[in-house]
């Protein structure tokens, strides 16, 4: 057979482990593998090259995608998905693995809607694709998050300030939850939670009271109401882009105005994306590509590789895309139980 891998969305720490897992795989079992460049774009034009045991052998701690990716939406115009049927059939594509988060599965199911060959491998640092218990970049995301943390609780304590950290988290609050759990940190701030100001500010006071500093964690995400930043634009997938939200900015003006605790923010931002994957996500990434892999050589199509319990499975796109994962109530418990 002949495998085509590419890597779609954002980038995160395991998706290079996730490519030489393919790859390695493929070669073992007598198959060769072609990479596409740029996600679904590479796809649509025709941008490629072979990759080979000996270049991917030495990825297994290296962040980033060498196959670069992209937010291409290749099933927006008839004529980029008609491309797209056609340079899988022009390269000679056996199955194409596609490496993404909820986008970038959904495409592909579009794909294999279309009598496409195709399965997936699930990847966000945002943890929130259903139907796997883990996504590999969530952990090495979170390790960053938490050094973070660590850094500016130096700096609030020394100088006796409110700090306020914003993590990604569109509309499933992971990152969040296991920064401010790991972190002890005096609120968290979740999409999955009404935004209680009142709530925020007391536990601002009590930590100022207690240690003469307060460390707050708040998701990219939250929804503060009226507020200074703002993003219209959106991406292919129509999605808005957040980077001009100022959700840390925000909240750092409005616990000052209303403590009297200078107060500071930080946007942590794209610096959780890069280096090296740490060792969860390492084995994670190197499982579900293996995964991916063995999905197509027993002909399961249409089949994301992910992670139930101990044991990697295969399931349907459509229980894998289009919902997504939240913090659930249970976990909300648990953070809630150190910040009451």
């Amino acid at each position: 057979m002949k495998f085509g891998i590419l890597t779609g969305g954002g980038d995160c720490p395991g998706l290079n482990p996730a490519i030489r897992a393919v790859v390695l795989r493929a070669h073992q079992k007598g198959h060769t593998t072609l990479g596409y460049l740029d996600g679904w774009k590479g796809v649509r034009d025709g941008l490629s090259r072979p990759l080979s045991p000996d270049e991917v052998r030495p990825l297994i701690n290296r962040g980033g995608t060498i196959l670069g990716t992209s937010r291409t939406n290749p099933f927006v115009h008839e004529a980029d998905a008609h491309k797209v049927v056609e340079r899988l059939r022009l390269d000679g594509i056996d199955v194409l693995v596609a490496v993404g988060g909820d986008d970038t599965l959904s495409a592909a199911r579009e794909l294999a809607r279309r009598g496409g060959h195709v399965v997936g491998v699930p990847k966000t640092m945002d943890n929130d694709v259903a139907g796997t218990d883990w996504t590999f970049g969530f952990h090495s995301a979170v390790a960053v998050a938490v050094d973070a943390v660590e850094r500016l609780r130096d700096t609030a304590s020394s100088h006796h300030r409110a700090i306020v950290l914003e993590v990604m988290g569109r509309h499933a609050g992971w990152v969040a939850l296991a920064t401010g759990l790991a972190s002890g940190a005096d609120a968290t701030l979740l999409p999955e939670e009404p935004y209680d100001e009142a709530w925020l500010f007391e536990r601002v006071r009590v930590g100022a009271r207690a240690r003469g500093f307060a460390l707050v964690v708040a998701s990219e995400g939250i929804s503060l109401g009226p507020r200074r930043g703002t993003a219209a634009a959106k991406d292919e997938f129509g999605h808005e882009l957040l980077r001009e939200r100022e959700v840390g900015a925000e909240l750092a003006r409005r616990i000052e105005e209303a403590t009297g605790m200078e107060t500071r923010s930080a946007q942590i931002g794209h610096i959780q994306r890069g280096g090296s994957p740490e060792l969860f996500d390492r084995i994670l990434a190197t499982r579900l590509g293996a995964g991916a892999v063995d999905l197509a050589l027993a002909g399961r199509f249409g089949e994301v590789a992910v992670l139930h319990g101990s044991e990697i499975t295969g399931i349907p796109f459509s229980d894998a895309v289009g919902t997504t994962k939240t913090v659930t109530p249970d976990w909300l418990d648990l953070l809630h139980t150190f910040d009451a």
